[in-house]
């Protein structure tokens, strides 16, 4: 009996849906794309229209075969790739080699894999979204007529191997601009000047921050000003001169989106872009739960939209009520406003069934399955509850002509902040706690003044963090893009990360210098944001995407001929090391590879050394006394070994502690990282632990 057929991208995903749909339907994944264009050349008729010239991808051939048969034997074919421009692009692709007719009701989409979501597509099945699919195509187009266009020129005049592309061309600007800054940047001298002060009648103290002169602000720019106010304050009264007490209110923020999630896994949890999606993907696509079965996880994690489904705010607001009470419960569901820019198709991501809390669903996942969950968990149950409530108090000091302020904030209410508070990626001051009751005309006692030099400090660099907040302010790609514009532009060499940081390299301040000489629309902010929303354009039917190409290819061309003929040779000289070459006796030097740095000698080829960068912890190794390095494994993550080894086995993720030793037995401490931050000690034997 002929069956119907529902082809998916992912063998996960497939094995979830099958679950929910029956014996009358046969579910099959496709592995992601089955049609694209080739790597070997553009492919990309500039003649006629930009049509693209696709090919069936390499190793799909078996699968596709397999899917024709079954399409064939099938009452019904339902393409039910991803709700965005990719899986629109993958359906038509499908649609076109299965011989489906585009206009026919084929293409079915839900935002969540649940029995309910998937049962209802079923019933509503659509034609594929052409302009969805245009969208996309237009992307794919353009980006590959930038890469293809400029690469060669770059593998010519600077070196094989590098790449252009339109958006992680702009990345690495915004990371060379800003180490440009840094290194222009001037420190300006700054003194803070503290009072410690005791109400007389409590015997309470609180420390006041001086303000200015006279209510109006001064800051004090040398040792000078401050010896100044010093001598006049000498013999002054410190008096209360004004007490304001109110409330204020701290609202939760937003349920993830895309980018949010991106941030906040990487400031919370470490993760990097590519293993978060990783994460997310699998949570969306369906574990199995004892006791529910094949299910998804999570909603949809590639959206930019904050928008929540009704049945879903009733759901969390009944469990905010039965776990917390009416008192964490607002009057109303709140309702957050997406961004104008946005694509409203999906809603923001957050779990599909609330009442799976991340502790009952611990056992059936992944360590960073189970981390990622908890985080999208909490973020979207803490959206929907009441803000917590502070009581403040601001405090004028005054003495003499000099004024000097202290702030005080106590909690009244925890709210959202009982369950959820969300990361920063600079560090917070903290406000001072509760302060003593005062009153105006009170004169306080006067127990030391305290003063420092500070300097201002150079901008920070960007982290994966920072760069994709800035990315997405900016208009810059979309959810989907920022994961693999990271991976390129470290993995081309054009940025390595020290400490979680990107810092350019020489060869990408080369590139970058070239790109904004010869191609200043490709790593112009506006010029990109401006193309996006034009490509925005083709996915609402409000724009032709050979048009928005034309345009933007005349002027492009010019701009190529000019560089071929214009750019000469540019060398890159190699980072020098003090480390010897022991076959040669040359200095090494560092080259940028696949897992990052690593040193290889400049006699290349008739020198063929090469090896990873070691560096000295001063750690002792614990079972054989050698030093233990830092390293790296063979996927780029740090590890600590001994010098020894293969001879000596000691391994450890953890990084070793150089200034003290175990108090208990006299071993090696190790730090632990993450939200557990932790001093263990590496014997096994031995308990001693402390909190960081």
């Amino acid at each position: 009996m002929a069956t119907n057929l529902v082809i998916v991208e992912s063998p996960a995903k497939a094995k979830t849906i099958k679950q929910y749909l029956g014996k009358s339907y046969t579910v099959m994944a496709s592995f992601g794309h089955v049609r694209d264009l080739p790597k070997s050349k553009m492919s990309i008729d500039i003649e006629h229209d930009f049509e693209p010239k696709y090919i069936t991808i390499r190793g799909k051939g078996d699968l596709l075969a397999k899917l024709k048969k079954a399409a064939k034997d099938s009452k019904k074919v339902y393409l039910a790739t991803d709700p965005d421009r990719e899986g629109e692009a993958i359906s038509w692709h499908l649609a076109n080699l299965l011989e489906i007719d585009e206009t026919e009701k084929c293409r079915i989409t839900f935002n969540e894999i649940t029995k309910t979501a998937v049962k209802n597509a079923i019933t509503e099945p659509r034609a594929i979204d052409k302009d969805l699919v245009d969208a996309q195509q237009a992307r794919r187009v353009l980006d590959r007529i930038v890469g293809y266009s400029i690469s060669p020129i770059l593998w010519k005049k600077v070196k094989k191997g590098l790449s252009a592309g339109r958006v992680q061309s702009v990345a690495c600007k915004l990371i060379c601009d800003r180490e440009q800054e840094i290194e222009d940047f001037v420190a300006e001298e700054y003194w803070l000047l503290n009072a410690h002060l005791q109400e007389r009648k409590s015997g309470s103290d609180f420390v006041a921050e001086f303000y200015g002169k006279q209510g109006k602000k001064l800051k004090l720019s040398s040792e000078a000003d401050v010896n100044k106010v010093l001598a006049q304050i000498e013999t002054a009264d410190f008096t209360v001169t004004n007490v304001t007490a109110g409330e204020k209110k701290r609202n939760p923020v937003p349920p993830f989106i895309t980018s949010t999630l991106q941030q906040e896994a990487s400031r919370k949890l470490g993760f990097t872009v590519k293993r978060t999606m990783m994460a997310a993907q699998n949570l969306y696509e369906g574990v199995t739960v004892p006791g529910h079965g094949t299910v998804g996880l999570i909603t949809y994690m590639r959206t930019d939209s904050l928008r929540i489904a009704n049945e879903a705010l009733s759901e969390v607001r009944s469990y905010i009520k039965n776990q917390y009470g009416d008192s964490y419960l607002p009057a109303k569901a709140r309702v957050y406003k997406t961004n104008s820019n946005a694509q409203d198709a999906h809603e923001a991501i957050r779990p599909t069934y609330v009442e799976l809390t991340p502790a009952e669903l611990k056992g059936s996942l992944t360590p960073d399955m189970y981390k990622l969950y908890k985080l999208i968990w909490e973020r979207f149950v803490a959206c929907q509850m009441e803000s917590a409530v502070y009581n403040t108090v601001s405090v004028d000091v005054t003495a003499g002509d000099y004024l000097f302020k202290a702030n005080g904030r106590q909690m009244k209410f925890k709210g959202f902040m009982a369950l959820y508070v969300e990361g920063s990626d600079e560090e917070e001051k903290e406000q001072n706690g509760k302060l003593p009751a005062l009153s105006s005309g009170d004169i306080l006692i006067k127990q030391k003044l305290e003063h420092d030099q500070h300097f201002t400090q150079p901008p920070a660099r960007y982290t994966e963090a920072t760069l994709i907040k800035t990315l997405e302010e900016k208009g810059i790609g979309r959810p989907s893009t920022y994961a693999p514009t990271i991976t390129t532009i470290t993995a081309r060499g054009y940025v390595s990360r020290e400490k979680k940081q990107f810092v350019p390299t020489e060869l990408g301040k080369v590139v970058t210098d070239i790109m904004a000489g010869h191609f200043n629309d490709i790593v112009d902010v506006a010029f990109t944001a401006k193309m996006e929303q034009e490509l925005d354009a083709v996915e609402d039917g409000n724009a032709d995407w050979v048009k928005i190409i034309r345009t933007f290819y005349g002027p492009f061309a010019e701009q190529l001929k000019k560089a071929e003929k214009e750019l000469e040779k540019v060398k890159v000289a190699d980072e020098v090391s003090d480390v010897i070459c022991e076959k040669c006796g040359r200095n090494m030097v560092y080259k940028m590879g696949r897992f990052g740095k690593f040193l290889a000698c400049p006699g290349f080829p008739e020198c063929r050394n090469a090896k990873p960068i070691v560096k000295e912890t001063g750690a002792v190794c614990p079972k054989c006394g050698g030093k233990i390095l830092e390293k790296k494994s063979q996927r780029g993550k740090k590890y600590f070994g001994c010098e020894h080894n293969p001879k000596c086995d000691f391994m450890s993720w953890d990084e070793p502690v150089t200034k003290e030793q175990c108090p208990k037995c006299g071993g090696l401490l190790l730090k632990k990282t993450g939200r557990a931050k932790k001093i263990v000690c590496y014997n096994e034997d031995c308990d001693y632990e402390k909190k960081i």
